[in-house]
């Protein structure tokens, strides 16, 4: 069976792909497909928004889709930068620049008052419409520079208190353990598990 991950973003396909390994599902992604219907992202919580791409992908493929957002929630900030995480520092700016906009928003800040958590909701949809929608979370806090190679987004600033390093510290193999984007994944196979065996 095929499974539509609705995103152009490789570094995120490449996670949902490991995570989801061992169901024997041909996973592509929309770079893998012509001209389809653009989602606007104007959903005002990551479920909102990876609901979305699952139904409206899934309706013009006829296929069952995964739809995913996920964001950075900081308590300083009043949960910003939230739905707006890849788009904080602007239209069309990259990790680095919201990674930089992020520090100086926090700067003076104690470590104490810059806690954070990561957010990924995921939605599954085939074409008779939403098929189940879950979320995952992991807790840490923003360091006070960038750390690491590994990840993406603001993985070079957020510090796990457990092993006092960054995400893009730790590595793929340890973040695929305790992840947001993890959690999240780990209750969809559930419902993957129980659509697969509806078929």
């Amino acid at each position: 069976m095929e499974l539509i991950v609705a995103t152009k973003n490789k570094k995120k396909l490449k996670e949902i792909k490991t995570i989801l390994k061992g169901f024997g599902l041909k996973i592509s992604s929309l770079a893998d497909y012509g001209a389809l219907p653009r989602v606007i992202e104007n959903g005002k919580t990551f479920k909102e928004n990876s609901i979305k791409k699952a139904v409206k992908i899934a309706q013009a493929t006829g296929k069952l889709t995964l739809g995913e957002d996920s964001g950075l929630c900081v308590e300083a900030l009043n949960g910003g930068p939230g739905v707006y995480s890849a788009r904080f520092s602007g239209k069309g700016k990259s990790d680095s620049q919201n990674n930089l906009k992020l520090l100086k928003l926090l700067k003076g800040m104690s470590l104490s008052k810059r806690k954070a958590h990561y957010v990924c909701a995921v939605a599954l949809a085939d074409k008779g419409g939403l098929v189940g929608v879950v979320e995952g979370k992991c807790n840490g806090l923003i360091g006070f520079k960038l750390k690491g190679r590994s990840g993406f987004g603001y993985d070079p600033l957020f510090v796990i208190p457990k092993y006092q390093k960054t995400f893009a510290q730790l590595g793929e193999k340890i973040k695929h353990t305790l992840s947001h984007r993890y959690h999240a994944l780990k209750r969809a196979k559930i419902i993957i598990k129980k659509y697969i065996e509806k078929r």
